[in-house]
């Protein structure tokens, strides 16, 4: 049994990070589906910019909808649009089959947004609602600013992939946010059944302290920020203040492992996913680490409910100098900045695509 169904069985989705049209039209992500036990998928900004700027695929629904007047932003989200919700379909039967809590896929919200909680929460409703798929989360950042729009959108019955958090407490600030999105549906008598997931990003950690630290912990500050997460996610799954939500028909927001490329060429290319095996959780990875880990990857022992050595592992980072909560608010801060640079790059990509092909006649 490859270790994708050897994951899938011990109970984590494997999600794909990654999206282009050839995926779906050649018949690869029905194969991934098929063989290799994925049940979703993610996409961003830089996705969606290397597939249209790197092949011809998207060329005709660009002439058609700029020959419509459509460019920007609006352009983007129907191109956008057309490969998720075609994604969707293809991941249906696995978000019937269990009963919302799988086979979902992923758009963002423009970042342009970011500080208006009202605007990102309309803007998510419209997305959702020309998607026309159940299964379709509306991606929004876990940042401060973020926070409100999370608990406004899930107050308004819209599925949320909460991105950008990286250590324990932005986890919480989401996990709450969300929490208190559904107890609101309850205080009004709507239905609680409203799905979400919260993505924590890994591998930045390593990649922010590579050559500042021992070379014994180079590797593990990733996976020990995400134990310490993972318990504390345990731990609120148990929570009085949760079971009586899942008395009155909510579901758990699940834990999402993201950034678990490895990065370190001298590591292990399943490092982060072998590491963060763990049930009710998902791991949404990229293309070349989904084939590695099919390849020649192998499950090892589950991850503890109580964390592991976590917090003996990130005392030993911070004897090393290592300010852990400074690193989490600055990986995210450079996280959304780059989210921002993504979308402008995405953007200009679109303007010199169109300009090119109306060139070409």
């Amino acid at each position: 049994m490859k270790a994708t169904q050897q994951l899938h069985a011990a109970g984590q989705s494997l999600w794909l990070d990654n999206i282009t049209r050839s995926l779906l039209t050649g018949g690869t992500l029905s194969r991934y589906i098929a063989e290799l036990s994925v049940t979703g998928l993610t996409s961003n900004p830089t996705i969606f910019d290397h597939a249209i700027k790197n092949s011809h695929d998207y060329d005709a629904a660009i002439r058609e909808r700029t020959a419509a007047g459509l460019s920007g932003e609006a352009l983007f989200f129907e191109l956008a649009l057309e490969d998720l919700t075609r994604a969707a379909d293809l991941f249906r039967p696995i978000h019937q089959a269990t009963n919302g809590v799988d086979g979902w896929v992923s758009l963002e919200v423009s970042p342009n947004l970011a500080y208006d909680a009202k605007s990102t929460v309309a803007a998510a409703r419209d997305l959702h609602a020309r998607a026309g798929r159940p299964n379709l989360f509306i991606k929004i950042p876990g940042t401060a600013e973020g926070i409100p729009a999370i608990e406004e959108a899930i107050f308004a019955g819209v599925p949320v992939n909460v991105t950008l958090l990286f250590s324990r407490e932005q986890y919480v600030a989401a996990a709450q946010a969300y929490i208190r999105g559904i107890e609101r549906r309850v205080a009004a008598g709507l239905n609680p059944h409203v799905g979400s997931v919260a993505s924590v990003f890994v591998s930045r950690w390593d990649s922010a302290v590579t050559g500042k630290v021992p070379a014994e912990l180079q590797g593990r500050l990733g996976i020990a920020m995400a134990q310490r997460t993972y318990k504390t996610y345990r731990d609120l799954l148990a929570s009085d203040r949760w079971l009586r939500l899942l008395n009155v028909g909510a579901r758990s927001q699940r834990l999402l492992w993201a950034s678990t490329g490895t990065k370190d060429p001298k590591a292990s290319d399943v490092l982060y996913v072998k590491s963060l095996a763990a049930p009710h959780s998902v791991n949404t990875m990229p293309e070349k680490t989904l084939l590695a880990l099919a390849d020649h990857g192998d499950v090892g022992p589950m991850l503890p409910h109580d964390g592991g050595d976590a917090e003996e592992v990130l005392d030993r980072f911070a004897q090393a100098g290592v300010d852990l909560d400074a690193l989490a608010a600055e990986l995210q801060r450079d996280g959304a900045a780059a989210f921002v640079a993504s979308w402008k790059e995405l953007l200009a990509c679109l303007v010199d695509k169109s300009t090119s092909l109306k060139k070409a006649g």
